[in-house]
């Protein structure tokens, strides 16, 4: 027996405090519990047994990856366990922890930017694709596209889920990322008995109808650049196995992740979090015939220095314990202007006084109405600052840098963390810019 028996057959935990008065039974698929930490053990071992079988990964090979972290680790750990080497490309915003852990399982790690284009050569994906080509024995495991990744939950997670109910699930929920969890389980589970597919989804992430805006849950959702020029779902994903898709806020997310580990001992990450928050919506329209299963994809020891950081969260304007004030939002905010980065200078002087300042946006299609994401701000401009400048101008040309703090963040501690030439900051409540303070107003509180 080696580590890798030990992926699946995770149990079934029944939650008992965050369901207080529901009569519907919710219990939780504890995915955290395999041996690399996350779901996304079943759909590694998968795709590494189809490449060995299809003869495209070879003894002494190297895999790589693109990944927000989970699965990289666990194409680690089967790269550490089997005598591969293991290159894995993560985004800028994934936690210290779970690159940590990927260097402890001997995993060369590329880290290259997030909230970019797919087009852009920096995106995660492109740097996979490039360093699977020009690395000798290279073999990409394409989790978003590969059909090994929904194989594995139709094979493994789905009829696990069906035997530890004994049949009586009525409902199963989880989250969607690269899609094939729900996509693979949620079919074996609708073919087998009449269980509903509910999908739990980032507010603004696109798969539940949202603007692919930026969000702050891990490992969950689909983000879209404004400048992408096409919007590829993975093939992993398989909408018409999801019923519906219920949206859940990064704040609800969040604090609900908080819960599980102050109320039910469980320590999960804040895609469990969502999960579960459109788990309970679903258990309160249910009777006591109802079973419902909501997939917990992670643990909470990867993101320890986020979720659980009270200092992370004030910083992101999320609720967290009270701090010693004064704190940022007991000062003056304003609400700013929102135009477009590319907008006239024109269109800031006409219709704003001098002491108006504007956050200059990427421009969404079909936008929400949402408070913007720092991810979609180029930066911030004065309108006295432009006074004299071509009134054709983009604002764009003129943007200071975005310095942003939390609404209940102490004030001192917002202005020793930003620059002293930042002159306006940006006040966060739930991670979304919800107003301006000046730095002058901060150093008199």
């Amino acid at each position: 027996m080696s580590v890798l028996d030990a992926i699946g057959d995770t149990p079934l935990i029944r939650l008992t405090r965050v369901t207080a008065g529901l009569t519907a039974e919710v219990h939780l698929k504890a995915e955290f519990l395999n041996p690399g930490g996350s779901v996304k053990d079943r759909a590694a071992l998968a795709m590494v047994r189809a490449a060995e079988e299809a003869g495209e990964l070879r003894p002494g090979g190297v895999i790589v990856e693109g990944t927000s972290g989970n699965t990289g680790v666990g194409l680690a750990m089967i790269a550490a366990q089997r005598g591969y080497r293991a290159l894995v490309v993560v985004p800028d915003k994934s936690s210290e922890e779970k690159i940590k852990t990927l260097r402890a399982y001997g995993a060369e790690v590329v880290i290259t930017v997030g909230g970019v284009t797919r087009e852009d050569p920096r995106h995660v994906s492109q740097v996979a694709a490039r360093l699977a080509a020009e690395t000798p024995g290279g073999w990409l495991a394409g989790q978003y596209d590969n059909p090994a990744n929904p194989g594995a939950h139709a094979a493994t997670t789905g009829p696990e889920i069906w035997a530890q109910t004994g049949g009586r699930i009525t409902h199963f929920v989880a989250g969607i990322g690269t899609g094939g969890t729900i996509s693979g389980a949620g079919a074996y589970l609708r073919e087998t008995g009449a269980v509903t597919i509910v999908g739990a989804d980032p507010e603004s992430s696109v798969y539940g109808g949202g603007d692919g805006s930026p969000y702050y849950v891990e490992s969950i959702g689909h983000y879209v650049h404004p400048d992408t020029v096409e919007d590829v779902w993975p093939q992993a994903y398989h909408p018409k196995a999801v019923d519906r898709v219920e949206r859940v806020t990064d704040r609800e997310s969040i604090e609900m992740t908080r819960r599980l580990a102050r109320e039910e001992g469980i320590l999960a990450g804040a895609s469990t979090g969502t999960a579960v928050v459109a788990a309970l919506r679903v258990a309160r329209r249910l009777g006591p015939e109802s079973v419902v299963v909501v997939l917990a994809p992670d643990s909470g020891r990867a993101y320890l220095s986020k979720y659980f950081d009270d200092d992370w969260l004030r910083r992101a304007g999320f609720p967290a314990p009270p701090a010693p004030g004064p704190l940022v939002g007991d000062g003056p905010v304003t609400v700013p202007l929102v135009l477009p980065a590319g907008s006239p200078v024109r269109e800031l002087t006409a219709v704003a006084g001098p002491a108006a300042v504007a956050l200059l946006v990427l421009p969404r299609r079909g936008a929400d109405d949402l408070a913007p994401a720092p991810g979609d701000v180029v930066g911030l401009v004065a309108a006295a600052d432009v006074t004299h400048a071509d009134p054709g101008a983009p604002l764009r040309d003129f943007a200071q840098p975005l310095s942003p703090v939390g609404i209940g963040e102490p004030a001192a501690e917002a202005l020793s963390r930003t620059s002293g030439t930042a002159t306006r900051l940006a006040v966060l409540t739930d991670g979304r810019i919800t107003g301006l303070i000046t730095r002058t107003a901060l150093e008199t509180e």
